[in-house]
């Protein structure tokens, strides 16, 4: 797994990355800018919204919601992602922090009209997400949502599927979302697979 210095190594390249495998149709990133499209007209249907992201990197997403009037916050591990996202986005509150940790102090008085996180919760294991997102649920406006785009998959048989058809290029230590287990905790969880890997699992 990635540490904070490692993401700070792939910073200035994670984009044009993302961008390859996307293009490619290929794991992990297949359907990326779906997710993100899908996400961002999702958020723009609420006028001025005030979002959090949650491991937000570069800030692709955040910056074009930035630019059209949301109040954006963000927590992320790795100061160079912060330095990147800063320069696109000087009025944006951003804060260094280890989210398996939870919510930095600042983050946990504020409420959002959505928390969102890209490509991000998979560092965690299933019982950190499962306590992450009952805390994020805490800070939520009312009617609030959580929108989480990840390498997701409805079943269990799903993810073994792509596991398989991955390969060698299949990464052992993130831990992707199985939408029918986190259900046992979240029932209301609803969820889109937008790719053979990519999904997005929203909570309210």
């Amino acid at each position: 797994m990635l540490n904070n210095k490692g993401f700070d190594l792939w910073a200035d390249d994670y984009d044009k990355a993302v961008g390859i495998s996307d293009e490619e149709n290929t794991y992990p990133f297949a359907g990326y800018k779906k997710v993100l499209g899908f996400i961002f007209q999702t958020i723009l249907a609420s006028e001025n919204a005030t979002v959090l992201d949650i491991g937000f990197g570069t800030g692709t997403l955040t910056t074009k919601l930035y630019e059209r009037g949301c109040t954006l916050y963000g927590q992320d591990f790795s100061s160079r992602m912060i330095a990147l996202a800063s320069e696109k986005m000087p009025n944006a509150h951003l804060y260094q922090g280890d989210f398996s940790k939870g919510l930095v102090e600042p983050l946990r008085n504020c409420r959002y009209d959505f928390i969102v996180a890209t490509y991000s919760l998979h560092h965690l294991t299933d019982v950190q997400k499962r306590v992450f997102l009952s805390e994020l649920r805490n800070h939520l406006k009312e009617n609030g949502k959580i929108i989480i785009g990840d390498v997701a998959f409805e079943t269990r048989p799903d993810l073994e599927r792509c596991r398989l058809a991955a390969g060698d290029a299949w990464d052992d230590e993130e831990i992707y979302f199985v939408v029918e287990e986190l259900r046992r905790d979240f029932p209301q969880l609803s969820f889109t697979q937008m790719s053979d890997c990519a999904g997005i699992l929203m909570l309210s």
